[in-house]
């Protein structure tokens, strides 16, 4: 063992200690990781940070921004209602997310997968009432186990095969891998659904909202082409008793009808006083096909303005000798010095300062303005550009029209409009706003460019038309251009903690293959203990490869291991490609840290987890995996 050897292996078993440990942050550990490289001359000083810029890096970072953008679009919604089941209790919803994970995975990157479906995943956490972690694993789990089963499911796939190819015996065709790479999914998917995620710890996220506003009152109208219409009322009550909504009134031709009768027939036109929990809002406009009668109301009277504005251009084109018409230096003095005027003015008129359109919910103090004042009578949208979508009253609700509703100390109030305005109208009203929270209101036409935006991203990557960091930095673009994600917040959908644990790492993961140190303890292993058996040297080769994935980049692992298994099989006499298909299952199936595949990455900060955590689940998973892994290979790939 050469010096280099013993000191990056040294600083590994010591990280390792310290990730355990759990009393330092998993990113300082992996920052000290990399400085001791260093300072030992394992990683050259220049290129001590050249981890961030790595493919894998970038490719986590968009993934999270590009999912934050389907979160607050309303495409998570969309997805949930049209894929899942509504109900059928948590083991029936993780075994529908982790299928579909696993199936994704095997014809698109599995980062991409998971992508799609993480945040799915947390909403259906939040409506089974289970912490969202023992939902994320089994479907990341699922996205890692369905990317053994094809050519293009799994960079290590694609290792091993050209690694066939370059000892002459030709590349692996699309499905050589499907065989073994199924049973072994399938073995896994079905432990991880009816009995592995109950193994999951159960831990909080650092972002869980801590107050509760109750019930808010708002109005949705029914359009033409919702499902709704032409429902009775009692069928569609039926759609919103798992999503805590109730209608409590319903208004027709300017009339309210109060407890309206259930065999009451729901027609187009028709606005729907719906009471609901913050968190059911998105969900019952999704459900029952409805809209926001604020956002209907809004584009009315913009279509009005429009017509407006087009008659009295007709007039004045029809009218060339009015005075009005004539250009300003043909005008009396008078009429020019108005019209300037008039022209500064408009000049003088602020602009918005933000285009960007958020929802924020504000509590109206005892000192409020807005005590016995209704948003008509303030002109809320006309003069301070925000619109009110909803009211929030403890004990009693509303008996009029939301915009003629008298506002009442202590009332919450869920408005959209831009940051500036809202925070503006909140200093001059005596408002506060509440905490932060990840509200949202389903937009079918954001969610559609959300969705279309991570398709051409995965597609990209899936079909090699770009590597993978470049396709999702392109929807990254994509989404920033076309407001899916504003500008301004693109930074706050990254988990910057798990960036720099990958960052720093990966150095110290290419010191232990520069080294010599994996190579050393993957030959030590295999030949101080198999002692010449081949099935016991199969054996080793696929738990070796999958423990140094566990902390090594999975087509690192590869790479460093097909060597080594085409050599153990020449030796040993025996085909190599059984060899090969452990050294790609290995590789595949790292579930015992955050670290050994990017998907274990990726759900690392939403689950609320510890660097520990993760074996609770992922050692069962990887003995299953030896205990079917093995027999499938020698099944279908004889020595």
């Amino acid at each position: 063992m050469t010096n280099d050897q013993a000191a990056i292996l040294a600083i590994l078993t010591a990280t390792m200690g310290l990730f355990v440990w759990g009393r330092w942050r998993h990113d300082m550990v992996a920052i000290a990781a990399l400085l001791a490289c260093v300072v030992a001359g394992l990683v050259p000083a220049p290129e001590a940070f050249a981890g961030f810029a790595h493919p894998a890096v970038v490719t986590v970072a968009c993934v999270l921004i590009l999912s934050h953008g389907l979160q607050t679009s309303g495409a998570v919604d969309i997805l949930t209602g049209t894929l899942l089941p509504r109900s059928g209790g948590p083991t029936v919803m993780i075994g529908a997310l982790t299928i579909l994970a696993a199936v994704l995975s095997a014809f698109m990157n599995n980062v991409g997968a998971l992508a799609l479906l993480m945040p799915v995943a947390i909403q259906v956490a939040t409506r089974e009432g289970i912490p969202p972690g023992r939902i994320l694993m089994p479907v990341a789990f699922g996205s890692i186990l369905g990317g053994m089963t094809t050519l293009i499911g799994t960079p290590p796939n694609l290792i091993v095969s050209g690694f066939r190819a370059g000892s002459g015996e030709g590349s692996f065709g699309m499905f050589d891998f499907t065989p073994v790479g199924a049973a072994v999914a399938l073995a896994g998917v079905v432990f991880v659904v009816l009995v592995g995620w109950r193994l999951v710890p159960v831990r909080a996220r650092t972002d869980t909202e801590t107050f509760e506003t109750g019930s808010y009152l708002t109005e949705v109208r029914v359009p033409e082409d919702s499902k709704t219409a032409g429902m009775r009322l009692h069928a569609v009550e039926a759609l919103l008793e798992q999503g805590e909504a109730q209608i409590v009134g319903l208004i027709r031709n300017e009339v309210r009808i109060s407890a309206p009768h259930p065999q009451r027939e729901i027609r187009a036109g028709d606005i729907l006083l719906i009471e609901a929990e913050p968190r059911a809002l998105a969900s019952v406009l999704s459900d029952l096909g409805v809209r926001l009668e604020e956002a209907v109301r809004k584009e009315e009277e913009e279509e009005e303005e429009a017509e407006a504005e087009a008659e009295e251009k007709g007039k004045a084109a029809d009218t060339p000798d009015d005075p009005a018409a004539a250009p300003v230096a043909d005008r009396p003095p008078s009429s020019a010095a108005a019209a300037e005027e008039e022209d500064a003015a408009a000049d003088e008129e602020p602009s918005p300062a933000s285009d960007e359109v958020v929802l924020g919910e504000l509590v109206v103090l005892p000192s409020s303005d807005l005590a016995g004042r209704s948003a008509r009578d303030i002109g809320l949208r006309s003069r301070y550009g925000v619109n009110l979508l909803a009211i929030s009253r403890q004990g009693q609700r509303s008996v009029t029209r939301l915009r003629t509703t008298p506002l009442r100390h202590g009332d919450v109030l869920l408005m959209q409009g831009p940051p500036e305005s809202l925070s503006a109208f909140s200093s001059q009203f005596g408002c506060v706003p509440l905490a932060g929270r990840a509200l949202r209101l389903p937009d079918r036409r954001q969610a559609a460019i959300a969705a279309g935006i991570m398709v051409f991203a995965v597609a990209g990557a899936a079909f090699g038309l770009l590597p993978a960091a470049i396709s999702f930095a392109f929807g990254v673009l994509a989404a920033m251009v076309l407001r899916v994600v504003p500008p301004s917040g693109v930074y706050d959908a990254v988990d910057w903690p798990v960036i720099v644990l990958l960052g720093a790492l990966i150095p110290v993961a290419a010191a232990m293959e520069t080294s010599g140190a994996a190579d050393l303890v993957a030959r030590i292993l295999i030949e101080g203990v198999a002692q010449g058996h081949a099935v016991i040297a199969l054996t080793l080769i696929l738990v070796v490869t999958m423990t140094l994935s566990d902390f090594m980049n999975n087509a690192a692992t590869a790479a460093v291991m097909c060597p080594i298994a085409i050599g153990t099989a020449a030796r040993l006499q025996v085909d190599g490609d059984a060899f090969l298909m452990a050294v790609a299952v290995g590789a595949s199936c790292a579930f015992l840290t955050p670290i050994g595949h990017q998907n274990n990455t990726l759900i690392l900060g939403p689950g609320g987890f510890r660097f520990g955590d993760y074996w609770r689940l992922g050692l069962p998973v990887e003995l299953l995996v030896v205990a079917v892994g093995v027999p499938a290979i020698l099944l279908f790939w004889p020595l």
